[in-house]
């Protein structure tokens, strides 16, 4: 297993010296629009000025690679895998197997001319594997907590799930969103009844609220665009307070999260697979 992570790393290490320029429609040049304005992160319309500026300064010069990690958690079968899939590859497959320890996808984005990427790390959402799961929440900068719509268990246990994700950062410094799954299976007085259960909680633990539809495909991109963006803002905020007078080209983000032995992985690996889902 560790030799096949290490393979994995060069690998990756590889991908990221080569990559292609950012997809067109990848490019992000507003700040995309919150949900629900009663359970949203902020309600600002636009990027923080501060923020455009030092982007706008950077438009002819050697701008570095920023990267924020993403990981997604929830129940099993809530449907984190078919959102993230729906996203990176805009495909829907109800026959997918479960996840079995980790998987991540790599997203390439432009915004405000600047390259940015979220990892987005796909996790287990069954008991037995928690504890290979968990060792791969450090380092958050974003944490998506998803439930299903249709179901009212899946929503009361996201206080777990949050706590579990919280233990390995610092609470101070992540952002959270409360992601709805299946919407196109609601109907519309069921889903009524649930979204109010759900803004009421998103407030509570102060994230910010969605609901979206992996099949039809349903806000899933405005979803990602809006994470994105907001973790871009805080990225780039952080580093002019820590930078001060230099700009931010000048710092180059390092790869954040817990290293796998022997290193990282490539683009879309599978960590713990080293037993079937049976």
């Amino acid at each position: 297993l560790r030799a096949n992570i290490r393979t994995d790393y060069i690998r990756y290490t590889f991908s990221m010296s080569v990559l292609p320029p950012v997809r067109r429609d990848r490019i992000i040049a507003q700040l995309p629009q919150y949900f629900r304005k009663e359970a949203a992160l902020h309600t600002k319309e636009d990027f923080n000025n501060k923020v455009k500026t030092a982007c706008q300064e950077q438009r002819t010069g050697t701008v570095g690679f920023k990267i924020s990690k993403v990981i997604v958690v929830g129940d099993l079968a809530v449907g984190k895998t078919c959102l993230i899939n729906r996203f990176c590859k805009d495909a829907f497959d109800k026959n997918y197997k479960a996840t079995i320890g980790v998987d991540f996808e790599m997203e390439r984005f432009e915004v405000l001319g600047v390259p940015f990427s979220l990892q987005l790390w796909d996790t287990a959402g069954q008991e037995r594997f928690k504890c290979i799961a968990s060792t791969y929440y450090r380092g958050a900068q974003v944490v998506i907590i998803v439930f299903d719509v249709n179901d009212v268990a899946s929503l009361g246990h996201v206080r777990q799930w949050l706590e579990d994700a919280l233990k390995e950062n610092d609470p101070t410094a992540v952002q959270l969103f409360l992601v709805g799954t299946k919407k196109d299976l609601s109907s519309p007085a069921q889903y009524s009844q649930i979204e109010q259960d759900a803004l009421k909680l998103a407030q509570e633990i102060r994230a910010e609220y969605w609901a979206v539809s992996s099949l039809t495909g349903e806000n899933v991109r405005e979803f990602f665009f809006r994470v994105a963006s907001l973790a871009f803002e805080t990225n780039v905020l952080a580093e002019l307070e820590k930078s001060g007078s230099r700009q931010i080209g000048d710092v180059v983000s390092e790869f954040v999260g817990p290293q796998p032995p022997g290193g990282n992985c490539c683009c879309r690996c599978r960590l713990g697979n080293f037993n079937n889902a049976s």
